[in-house]
């Protein structure tokens, strides 16, 4: 396994959409994937997408919030039978991820060519931060409520509805795959902040926005950027793949 150099925004490798992964089997993207759990525990993200260490294949990895209600619909009974080669969407093999279990993000799941639908036209605003943007976090609008599919390095199918915490993780982490970071989802660029900064000023929400405030990652009345990992990577609170505030 090795740690891989992370891409941070304004890198041509975050801007392009990323290609389909022709047989999730192979042994190059079992490697890349071990390669990706390595780097993104090594980077104390909840989250990361192939793109982001310069590699433009539809794979994403993400620690699935243990405290979310989450209805599985499919999953091939292969998925619990792979631990010790990461060939599942749901894995903890490598001692690195057993560490990152530790953090209680909830089980590792591994998606190749990931397909997101929302599920109705609820949004919630909650806090995201990321890898590819070191330092900074923003609160980043996303569906309440969205049903993803896609496959497990093992070929098998993945189906699953997901709410709360676990949806902004998703879509965070999947939109990496469509060149997008999560500033280019904010509706108040006023909401972005260097995490310093936020942790000195901590950011008030406006009467308006009360309803939006619990995004499960982190939002609150007073954002305490403290809390906020980086999601998406770490699309989980506080980074989404930089594990937190979701997002990576």
């Amino acid at each position: 396994m090795a740690i891989l150099k992370i891409a941070k925004m304004g890198d041509p490798a975050l801007r392009t959409r990323a290609q389909e992964v022709e047989d999730p089997t192979l042994p190059q993207v079992h490697a890349l994937i071990r390669d990706m759990v390595e780097t993104m525990v090594d980077a104390g993200g909840a989250g990361l997408a192939a793109p982001q260490v310069h590699v433009p294949l539809r794979i994403v990895i993400f620690r699935q919030p243990a405290e979310d209600e989450t209805e599985d619909e499919t999953e091939d009974e292969s998925e619990d039978e792979s631990e010790d080669e990461a060939a599942d969407g749901t894995t903890d093999d490598s001692e690195a991820e057993e560490d990152a279990a530790e953090d209680k993000r909830g089980p590792l799941t591994i998606l190749i060519n990931p397909v997101v639908e929302p599920q109705g036209d609820d949004m919630i605003a909650g806090w995201e931060g990321c890898l590819s943007v070191p330092g900074m976090q923003g609160i980043v609008p996303r569906y309440a409520r969205v049903r993803y599919s896609g496959l497990g390095p093992d070929g098998g199918k993945i189906e699953r509805e997901a709410q709360g915490h676990h949806a902004r993780v998703v879509q965070h982490e999947c939109d990496h795959l469509d060149g997008i970071l999560y500033p280019q989802r904010m509706a108040d660029l006023r909401l972005l902040g260097f995490t310093d900064e936020l942790e000195r000023h901590p950011l008030e929400f406006a009467p308006e926005d009360e309803e939006q405030r619990d995004a499960g990652d982190g939002a609150a009345e007073t954002a305490d950027a403290a809390d906020v990992a980086e999601a998406g990577d770490g699309a989980g609170a506080p980074n989404s793949e930089g594990g937190g505030a979701s997002g990576a």
